[in-house]
C-alpha cells in the first residue's frame, strides 16, 4: 500500500506518494560521485519480476505522523572503490535533501545513508589482473 500526502494551498490539492519522492531521491544519490548503483531490496526485486509497481530502488520513504510535510529519507547506495565514503555519504545526504525540498515542497527531515557495498569496476580489475599476471610471468 502505498501511503500518499495531501498538501492544500491556494493553487488547489497536491497528491505525492511515497514512490514519488522515492523516485527524485534515488535520482539525485544517483547524481552523486562516487555513487555506483542503488541497493534494491528482496521486496523490490520480488515485485519486479512479477509486474508489480514498488515504491522506489534503493530508496525508503516515511513521513513524520505528526506532520505531513515532514520527510526522512534513507537511501542504500553501492559505493565505488577508492572514494572516500564519509564524503560520498554527506554528498548524497546534501543532494538527496535539496533536491527533494526543492521538487517537491515538503521537509526533509532527515537523510539516512546505509552504504551497502562497495564494488570495484571491471575494467579496474581486469587491469589489475593483467598486471598481476605480468608480474608472476616474469
Amino acid at each position: 500500500m502505498s501511503e500518499e500526502r495531501r498538501h492544500v494551498s491556494i493553487k488547489g490539492e497536491q497528491t505525492m506518494s511515497r514512490g514519488f519522492i522515492a523516485q527524485y531521491a534515488a535520482e539525485a544519490a544517483l547524481a552523486t560521485e562516487g555513487v555506483v548503483s542503488l541497493d534494491k531490496s528482496v521486496v523490490a526485486n520480488i515485485k519486479e519480476v512479477i509486474g508489480l509497481e514498488h515504491e522506489g530502488m534503493g530508496v525508503r520513504v516515511s513521513f513524520r505522523k505528526e506532520d505531513a510535510d515532514d520527510v526522512v529519507i534513507t537511501v542504500y547506495p553501492i559505493i565505488d572503490f577508492g572514494h572516500v565514503l564519509p564524503e560520498v555519504a554527506w554528498n548524497i545526504q546534501e543532494r538527496v535533501k535539496r533536491d527533494v525540498e526543492s521538487y517537491t515542497g515538503l521537509n526533509v527531515d532527515a537523510v539516512n545513508v546505509h552504504v551497502v557495498d562497495i564494488i570495484c569496476e571491471d575494467s579496474e580489475l581486469s587491469a589489475s589482473g593483467q598486471a598481476a599476471e605480468t608480474l608472476t610471468s616474469e
